[in-house]
């Protein structure tokens, strides 16, 4: 029973150790993106960055999500990196789920 015990313990806490902090973070960008060249230049431009999971574009709302493992890039990186591809952002908070 004691080993069971331990072992469970020990499980949670090698998954609690190797837990991400995986966020999300959504943006405008000045300027806007009005064509396919903008948005694949915002995509290339991070695309094999580490710790970027998935990049997520939308002309017509003109928003851009990103989703990040905080652990490895932060949020004033990838502002850095768009700055340096002629890109500002913009935070757009979450748009919330009709229940």
């Amino acid at each position: 029973m004691k080993k069971a015990l331990f072992l469970a313990i020990a499980l949670f806490m090698s998954v609690m150790a190797n837990a991400k902090d995986i966020k999300t973070l959504i943006f405008s960008t000045q300027p806007e993106m009005h064509c396919q060249g903008c948005e694949n230049r915002i995509k290339d431009a991070l695309k094999y960055e580490n710790g970027i999971k998935d990049i997520v574009t939308d002309r017509q709302k003109q928003v851009v999500t990103i989703t990040y493992d905080a652990d490895k890039i932060s949020q004033d990186k990838i502002y850095d990196i768009l700055k340096k591809t002629g890109y500002t952002c913009t935070e757009k908070p979450a748009e919330k789920k009709d229940e």
